[in-house]
């Protein structure tokens, strides 16, 4: 039974009149256009939506259970037919194992139609799940390693014995030259010749040892590889044919109630995983059936961090598998929720960002025709465009440079809920898209110039200069207090640690080296605003030479994973200019992206 909680199960901050201003305080749209009128369709997550939400992580908070898997929650606040509000909550794939939960909205219908193939496919993938652990924590691997590595230092200590004996023999080879002569020398000179092709002879048994031990070890250990290889090709074979019958049989339903399935949504052969599962579809589609009138939606993460999704964080549609869906599942919506017509959702997000490439340090006076500063990309349903656009800041046969929004991945995650990107977008747009690869990476929440290669030599050759500290980059923070410098260089050892990913550290031991320089560029309140411009490319780097104490020791504001505990509706970072040769043309690109905070 569907169950509907009273606003005041989650919060008591908000009266009627607070309520009754809902559509005019959107910190996000969700939105889309409709297939039918060609009108975009807008839903607000508001200031009273965020504040349900946050009562329903303290709801969370409260039982352990929800803090095992990570994954995205919502809540959806809707209007009654006898004009009474309530709220639905959804979760995101499976809760605990489950799809199915009392209290949350139940899946889109259909699963139960390929109910058995689940199971069966889900058994086939949790046996193949348990053989890959076991193949990876192969008994023989790390005997292998302990083997391999005491050998090495046998070889090791033999090397600098024979070499002590070699220079040894050398310095006798000398000296019997200038005493002795004739036949005695010879046999004398013989005997040391002996002596190194015994000290060869020793060294070559110690390798055949080595071998004859290590052999089978490494020939078991290659089984074992080649059978993972084999069982991560079958499992994700087994996770599309799942999806596919899961595609085919999941109905959506708009306000209109008119119903679709995902398969008929999104026409394509390569519809991502997971699609139909997430919460604002489950969460729309519930309210369509029941005729309930949505009036505010929020999501957010709960869990163990994924990516750069961090807990109690807001997140909106994501672009490849929620985003393409918004258009139908709005449709039906009243006219007062309507905010604009096609041309109008385009007006209403203008863009600010300005362009500059030049040569030689100096702006162009022309930029190229055919690549104008509101240029945008719109990812959208079967050709239809939506307002998730990407700022297209430069554009040729041979590149691409994006002006990447905060809260966007540069490049797909492992997992389900990390399949949105810039990448995945322009890949499913562009006729070319296939062939694009990230030449480098912003993390999920900095913003600004992503550069993105058309083929493969082309990004090795970019990438060439990325490793090789040609490409001049120059970003912009706002931090989260204030230092007590005016400029200066940052050289740290930084360390991803494997058991807290992606989360780094300063470790000089086991760390790789990072310098940045930075300077004030403003001093604003309690807020320093600083120019970076990295000297090298490791994961986190900015943010963490901000935080620490060896670097400025003021976390980015924003930044909740590196301690920034101020309020902030992004990570204030951004990727301002970037400067390299371009591959083809020989000359040197100047690209700039204005600071949106």
């Amino acid at each position: 039974m569907l169950l509907l909680h009273p606003l005041l199960d989650f919060t008591d901050c908000f009266t009627d009149r607070d309520r009754g201003s809902i559509e005019l305080e959107g910190n996000y749209w969700y939105e889309g256009v409709c297939p039918e009128s060609g009108e975009l369709l807008r839903l607000p997550r508001d200031r009273m939506s965020e504040a349900i939400a946050r009562g329903l992580m303290q709801y969370l908070a409260a039982d352990d259970s929800y803090a095992i898997d990570g994954k995205m929650y919502g809540i959806l606040v809707v209007e009654m037919p006898w004009g009474e509000q309530r709220i639905l909550k959804a979760f995101s794939g499976l809760l605990n194992g489950c799809s199915v939960v009392d209290g949350w909205v139940p899946p889109i219908p259909g699963r139960d139609r390929v109910a058995f193939d689940e199971a069966r496919t889900l058994t086939q993938l949790e046996a193949m799940k348990q053989e890959l652990i076991a193949l990876h924590q192969l008994p023989q691997r790390q005997e292998y390693e302990t083997l391999f590595s005491e050998f090495e230092l046998q070889l090791q200590i033999l090397s600098d014995r024979h070499r002590n004996c070699k220079q040894q023999r050398d310095e006798k080879r000398q000296l019997l030259c200038q005493t002795l002569a004739g036949k005695t020398l010879e046999v004398i000179l013989e005997q040391l010749n002996q002596e190194s092709r015994l000290e060869g002879i020793e060294r070559r048994q110690l390798k055949r040892q080595r071998d004859e031990i290590l052999q089978p070890l490494k020939v078991l250990i290659e089984a074992a590889d080649g059978r993972m290889r084999a069982l991560k090709q079958r499992r994700k074979e087994l996770s599309r044919e799942l999806q596919a019958q899961m595609h085919a049989a999941y109905t959506l339903v708009n306000f209109l109630g008119k119903s679709r399935s995902i398969q008929q949504l999104m026409p394509t052969n390569s519809i991502p995983t997971g699609t139909g599962d997430c919460c604002a579809p489950k969460l729309l589609h519930c309210a369509a059936v029941h005729n309930l009138k949505p009036l505010a939606m929020a999501e957010f993460w709960w869990g163990p961090p994924s990516g750069d999704k961090v807990q109690g964080e807001f997140y909106g549609a994501c672009g490849d598998r929620c985003q393409p869906l918004m258009g139908f599942l709005l449709s039906g919506l009243s006219q007062n929720q309507s905010v604009s017509n096609l041309a109008g959702g385009q007006d209403a997000h203008p863009t600010n960002h300005h362009i500059s490439c030049g040569t030689a340090g100096e702006p162009v006076a022309q930029i190229l025709e055919s690549h104008p500063t509101n240029h945008h990309i719109f990812c959208g349903t079967a050709g239809e465009p939506v307002t998730q656009m990407l700022p297209i800041i430069y554009e040729d046969k041979w590149l691409i440079a994006v002006n990447k929004p905060s809260g966007l991945l540069s490049v797909p995650g492992r997992y389900l809920e990390n399949q949105d990107s810039v990448l995945s977008r322009l890949r499913n747009l562009l006729p070319d898209g296939l062939e694009l690869t990230a030449v480098h990476r912003l993390d999920w929440g900095t913003s600004g110039i992503l550069l993105l290669a058309r083929d493969k030599e082309i990004s090795s050759q970019l990438r060439q200069q990325f490793e090789n500290q040609q490409v001049q980059k120059v970003y912009e923070a706002v931090l989260s207090g204030t230092v007590n410098v005016e400029a200066g260089t940052i050289e740290l050892s930084l360390w991803g640690d494997p058991e807290n990913r992606p989360y780094q550290q300063v470790n000089w031991e086991c760390g790789k080296p990072s310098v940045t320089r930075f300077r004030v560029m403003a001093r604003q309140g309690n807020c320093d605003r600083i120019e970076f411009l990295p000297l090298t490319g490791r994961t986190h780097q900015l943010r963490v030479h901000a935080a620490d104490v060896r670097g400025l020791g003021i976390p980015i504001l924003g930044d909740r994973l590196y301690g920034c505990r101020a309020a902030a509706n992004r990570l204030h970072l951004h990727a301002r200019e970037l400067s390299f040769e371009h591959p083809q043309l020989g000359e040197r690109l100047y690209l700039k992206a204005e600071t949106p905070f």
